[in-house]
């Protein structure tokens, strides 16, 4: 068994499978991306043994650690070696203390080579939060609601292009409506680590395409460091017709369940106002999806200025385009068409 720290653990990680041995729960909140959880205990073993390390000292707590996984040390073991390859695994825990090093020695029992994560997850953590001060070199693609900014940035990716889908990784499109037949979210940590997972896989020296967002998309909080990062990169507005961007949300939209629809509208009240909600709500009752679409864009074009206005730093270029077609505005955002 030996130990590294997060550098040396992520470089291995390429080749070798990773055995998270913190409990569910915990693996559940954030983990490394592409990680096995192989629970050392139970999210209500760990609490009991945690309680008594606390209250009746690190003896006490051991036996009962003990006592709890003596049964199913060889499962433990068994798993992971079906997980491992080649006979190698790396393993980490909460700090890189005793779960793991525990785990890398039973682990061994079966001939197993373990490399165990000095400081473990939370080294992890520690060494992404760094990681977002200095991502590469951004070009943020911004535009008003309905403008197709995520289909162009997979436009743009299927063309060569380096790109990061926020929106995909937060599982939501942003907005009152952005969740609406989406998978669940992932925790506010779990999206962090899979934009550095992202990130860390792309070549800093080229450009590195995102889309412009809120610090939140939906509940999920996009790194701070990150965020920043984002305002002052320069950035590349997207100025589709109007008339287009309401086909795209009546076409994104239009097959959602109507009580969902209505619900969302709903809770614009506050600032969308009593009487244009009522308004919305009528015409959405009668299936005019196109008019609904276009009062909304009324008030989220506010907001979008508002935000503009008021976080971006980094320089802004506008590129107008008379369609909606994802392929073709693409097109005209590569290098080659921008020079």
């Amino acid at each position: 068994m030996t130990s590294v720290d997060i550098h040396r653990f992520l470089q291995l990680g390429a080749s070798i499978p990773i055995a998270d041995v913190r409990s569910p729960g915990e693996f559940v909140a954030g983990h490394i991306p592409g990680a096995f959880n192989i629970p050392l205990f139970s999210d209500d073993e760990r609490a009991q043994v945690g309680t008594l390390y606390k209250q009746q000292g690190r003896k006490d707590a051991i036996e009962k650690g003990l006592e709890f996984v003596g049964p199913r040390m060889l499962a433990l073991a068994k798993r992971a070696e079906e997980v491992a390859v080649d006979g190698k695994l790396l393993v980490h825990c909460w700090r890189g203390g005793m779960r793991s090093n525990r785990m890398a020695w039973l682990f061994g029992q079966l001939g197993l080579q373990c490399t165990v994560l000095e400081g473990g997850y939370k080294a992890f953590r520690g060494h992404i939060m760094q990681q977002f001060l200095g991502p590469g070199r951004l070009l943020v693609l911004s535009g008003p609601t309905g403008s197709g900014k995520t289909d162009v940035l997979l436009a743009l990716r299927k063309m060569g292009e380096q790109v990061i889908d926020l929106e995909g990784l937060a599982n939501h499109r942003g907005s009152a409506f952005g969740g609406l037949g989406m998978p669940t979210q992932p925790t506010s940590e779990q999206f962090q680590n899979d934009i550095f997972t992202q990130l860390n896989a792309l070549d800093p020296q080229r450009t590195i395409w995102i889309e412009s967002e809120s610090l939140t998309i939906g509940r999920a909080y996009l790194p701070v460091n990150l965020w920043n990062a984002m305002n002052a990169a320069p950035a590349i507005e997207l100025d589709v017709p109007r008339t287009e961007r309401v086909k795209r949300l009546v076409r994104d939209y239009g097959t959602v369940d109507t009580s969902l629809l209505a619900a969302s509208i709903v809770k614009l009240q506050q600032n969308f106002g009593g009487d244009r909600v009522k308004k919305a709500l009528e015409l959405l009752e009668t299936g005019d999806l196109a008019t609904v679409a276009d009062m909304l864009l009324d008030y989220y074009d506010r907001r979008y200025q508002y935000g503009r206005d008021k976080h971006r730093s980094g320089g802004l270029t506008v590129v107008r385009t008379d369609t909606g077609d994802a392929h073709s505005n693409a097109r005209l955002l590569l290098p080659e068409k921008m020079n």
